[in-house]
């Protein structure tokens, strides 16, 4: 019963079946600090580490245990457990790795929603959040939008319209750590069997809303600086925290530059209001750059679209192409054979036009 309030269900069941013949056990990773993780099973808590054959046959690094993955273990002392392999992700949240490789970093695996966290103090930046929203939609769960520290705002409903008009449906949920049912507007999101992962930058107050959904002080906070309003990092590691009455909470730590793991088609699915407008330019090629007939144009000149907007969704769209096409080769060839072409007609067009 313990696994299955955590989300052990059919899928994960059948996908395990295998391995409980060999006499392995069914875990969940609760943490996850690089070559090291604390596994949650029916039997109690292990520290683990993975197994050679796992390294050996995992093509990347991403493809390893990270918190909130289902995977099958071997326990081989009374403290010590052997990952032997990872379960099929349901989801995975994930952020491009720093450097300049194209590495894929997860933050979270399995996660069924999430809560995005966006402090309204000094902070506040809706054009973060559009991007952690793209990063929702690559993984494929849904988000709830949480505006947190109310009480240091003095025009919430101002800030949930402004909200509102970039979030594009999600559900926004105004709260607060300092009064006892600050946070009643999350309670019903969380459900037996249920995975919500708290992402957001630092200082925004997740460990807090941890603290406070579980009734206890389970991990440590700290306040913002007062210099700038900036949060600093408090929790050093992602954590995954079974509810008593079921589901599971997933902190992790902030994360101030988010790297955008995804594709285009997420980028236009955040973004659906200019998506939609792009449908009404003159050409279907338009890149909304200058072309004569651009309806996106047209909207940010009148004020449909605002200027900031407009220039976050440029950003991320560059950042998708270039992600597709470091991740796919196939992408950058076609890229440029499209590019060729439609050279080689504009060059015609010129040529015929002077004759």
């Amino acid at each position: 019963m313990f696994l299955e309030s955590l989300g052990a269900d059919t899928s994960v069941l059948t996908h395990f079946q295998p391995y409980a013949a060999q006499g392995l056990v069914l875990a969940r990773v609760a943490v996850s600090q690089r070559d090291h993780y604390q596994l949650l099973t029916a039997g109690g808590e292990f520290p683990a580490e993975a197994s050679g054959a796992l390294w050996y046959r995992t093509p990347d690094a991403a493809g390893m245990p990270t918190t909130g993955d289902w995977v099958a273990a071997r326990v081989v002392e009374p403290d010590l457990a052997i990952v032997e392999a990872v379960l099929p992700r349901r989801t995975l949240f994930s952020r491009r790795a720093a450097g300049r490789r194209e590495d894929r970093q997860p933050v979270a695996a399995n996660v069924d929603l999430v809560f995005l966290v966006c402090a309204l103090d000094a902070d506040f930046n809706l054009r973060r959040l559009e991007r952690y929203l793209t990063l929702a939609v690559e993984a494929g769960v849904e988000a709830v939008v949480v505006l947190n520290k109310t009480d240091l705002c003095p025009d919430v409903e101002a800030r949930v319209a402004e909200t509102a008009r970039v979030v594009r449906g999600a559900p926004i949920v105004p709260a607060t750590t300092m009064t006892p049912r600050g946070l009643d507007g999350l309670r019903g999101h969380l459900a037996y069997g249920r995975t919500v992962a708290l992402l957001g930058s630092s200082g925004v107050g997740k460990s807090a809303i941890v603290n406070g959904l579980l009734g206890e002080e389970r991990l440590a906070t700290g306040a913002v600086r007062e210099s700038d309003g900036r949060g600093q990092h408090t929790t050093t590691h992602r954590e995954l925290i079974p509810l008593a009455e079921g589901g599971a909470l997933i902190d992790t730590p902030g994360m101030r530059e988010l790297q955008l793991w995804a594709g285009q088609e997420s980028v236009d699915q955040t973004f659906d209001d200019i998506a939609e407008i792009a449908l009404a330019c003159r050409f279907r090629s338009c890149s909304h750059s200058g072309e004569t007939g651009c309806a996106v144009a047209k909207a940010v000149e009148e004020g449909v679209v605002s200027g900031e907007r407009w220039a976050s969704y440029r950003k991320l769209i560059a950042e998708a192409k270039r992600h597709e096409e470091m991740t796919d080769p196939m992408a950058a060839t076609q890229r440029k054979k499209k590019q060729k072409a439609l050279s080689k007609v504009i060059r015609a067009y010129y040529r015929q036009k002077g004759s």
